[in-house]
């Protein structure tokens, strides 16, 4: 399977199944299976016989895309679709609904316990929405036109809405309320001599939302109450759920910052490979965006009445903290081993070892909370998916 082939247009280069083989799946079922058997999936999506003509193998490599590249492209898809979801609720309630990323009305006091951070984080989260969505539909659509299957995860918006002012009442695919925020990132980028592509581990920046359950956009308007002894009136809940935000945001993008060069090189095609490099840059974009403003999280420590955790955002900038893995305006990645440790230190992306990437990033999705609430269907989904994404060969 891993040297099979799509051509531009499928549909126009299926054959007929001789009478020794097996009937081809109706366009009905083609759409409801997967690419690999034995994956928790129903059959194949493409046969064999349906991928490969006399005439296909004869057109130009250009028009080609492996069942790798496939697989991957769809990996890259959920992917997108679940950022899509998790970004348009932070727009709901922290950004800037309009015709371009409609839904929602915003809530006042969070949206200034963002602003904390930075001044223009509404028009930030607008804008990192409207990529997401992009990249979603794109994908999609590359897929569709290549004669491949979509990814559909609406059957699996089943998650409940945020309850407070400004939030649609819809069915979500993701948690943004029982969060456990990795903030290794943090370090890692800061280090001039670990990789985790070396082995190397790193100290979490913010330790109290690593563990845990705690909410990135306020659950009820209980979470988003005034206090006329704060500035602005911006409750020390409010700001720690706003902080989360920040640094969920990093979080989040420096994930795609890596997952795409980690399967760029199991591709194949020349235009998927320059498909997923392009997206994936914006990623790298997005990344250092929020990398700048999560340093800017204001120090906070408050109890969380309804998990009752204490939630503490230290000043990074003061000991024992002020280190250069802690200093809050290095935005960009300083050098560090790669490769080898015999070779000079580069500044790099990291980690981009490909083997697992696409089940390492469901797993730190998984993590991070999203899923929570979600069900078993969906993991299976999901989980073929990866499967599927990592068992791509460049040819």
């Amino acid at each position: 399977m891993a040297r099979e082939t799509l051509p531009a247009t499928v549909a126009s280069t299926i054959t007929e199944p001789s009478a020794k083989e097996n009937p081809s799946p109706s366009p009905n079922d083609v759409r409801r299976r997967s690419f690999l058997k034995g994956l928790g999936v129903v059959g194949a999506a493409l046969s064999a016989g349906s991928l490969l003509t006399g005439e296909a193998e004869a057109q130009d490599r250009s028009g080609f895309i492996t069942v790798g590249d496939v697989a991957i492209l769809r990996f890259l898809a959920a992917a997108e679709i679940l950022e899509t979801d998790l970004w348009q609720q932070y727009n709901e309630l922290g950004g800037i609904p309009d015709s371009e990323v409609p839904g929602g009305s915003g809530s006042r006091l969070y949206t200034k316990a963002l602003e904390v951070l930075d001044g223009d984080m509404p028009q930030y989260i607008h804008d990192n929405t409207e990529d997401e969505m992009t990249h979603e539909l794109f994908i999609n659509a590359y897929l569709v036109s290549k004669g491949a299957e979509p990814v559909n995860l609406d059957p699996f918006r089943t998650l409940p809405s945020s309850q407070a002012t400004g939030a649609q009442q819809i069915g979500r695919l993701t948690n943004l309320m029982q969060l456990s925020v990795d903030t290794t990132w943090y370090t890692r980028y800061r280090s001039r001599t670990g990789n985790p592509d070396l082995g190397d581990t790193f100290p979490q920046a913010i330790p109290s939302i690593a563990t845990g359950q705690h909410p990135a956009i306020p659950r009820t308007d209980d979470d988003v109450q005034p206090d006329p002894s704060k500035p602005h009136h911006i409750s020390d809940l409010t700001q720690a759920i706003a902080n989360t935000a920040g640094f969920h945001f990093a979080t989040i993008e420096q994930g795609g910052t890596s997952l795409y060069p980690q399967v760029a090189q199991r591709v194949t095609s020349l235009e998927v490979l320059r498909i997923v490099l392009s997206l994936g840059g914006t990623e790298i974009c997005h990344f250092q965006t929020w990398s700048d403003k999560a340093g800017n999280a204001p120090h906070v420590s408050v109890v969380d009445p309804v998990t009752g955790l204490t939630v503490t955002f230290p000043d990074l900038n003061s000991p024992p903290l002020d280190g250069e893995d802690f200093q809050t305006n290095l935005i960009m990645p300083e050098p560090t081993a790669f490769l080898s440790r015999k070779l000079p230190a580069c500044s790099i992306i990291r980690p981009t070892a490909t083997k697992g990437a696409a089940m390492g990033a469901l797993k730190a999705l998984t993590a991070d909370g999203l899923f929570i609430g979600q069900s078993p269907q969906f993991f299976k989904f999901m989980r073929t998916l990866a499967i599927e994404a990592d068992l791509a060969v460049r040819q």
